[in-house]
């Protein structure tokens, strides 16, 4: 909305969420897990000037491994400014490697 309207982006809070929700579960990995996100709703309930502090707080909501559904909710020093699920699902960094290295070479070989 250019400078003058400028304010914290949906896409910057749903960044800021699976930053949150992953930081959380890297506690709690095993050594070689980490986790990918698969799902986010997100409302943006109101705006967020530019400079003010936003806090998000993330809880799980289900754990049925691998996957975690957190319930979050973003707020700046003055209003509740978002709330959101997020579904992540905890992988092994080995095998999740090797996936991607498969799709790598799917897309060398459509490449031709």
């Amino acid at each position: 909305m250019g400078d003058d309207l400028r304010v914290y982006a949906t896409p910057s809070m749903c960044l800021d969420i699976e930053h949150c929700c992953r930081n959380l579960l890297l506690a709690h990995h095993d050594a070689g897990e980490d986790s990918v996100g698969a799902r986010v709703e997100i409302d943006h309930l109101g705006p967020t000037l530019i400079g003010q502090t936003v806090t998000v707080t993330a809880k799980v909501a289900e754990l049925a491994l691998p996957r975690v559904v957190f319930e979050v909710e973003v707020r700046d020093d003055i209003d509740l400014v978002g709330k959101s699920k997020h579904v992540r699902f905890v992988v092994d960094m080995a095998k999740q490697g090797e996936r991607l290295r498969k799709k790598a070479a799917k897309v060398q070989a459509a490449k031709g």
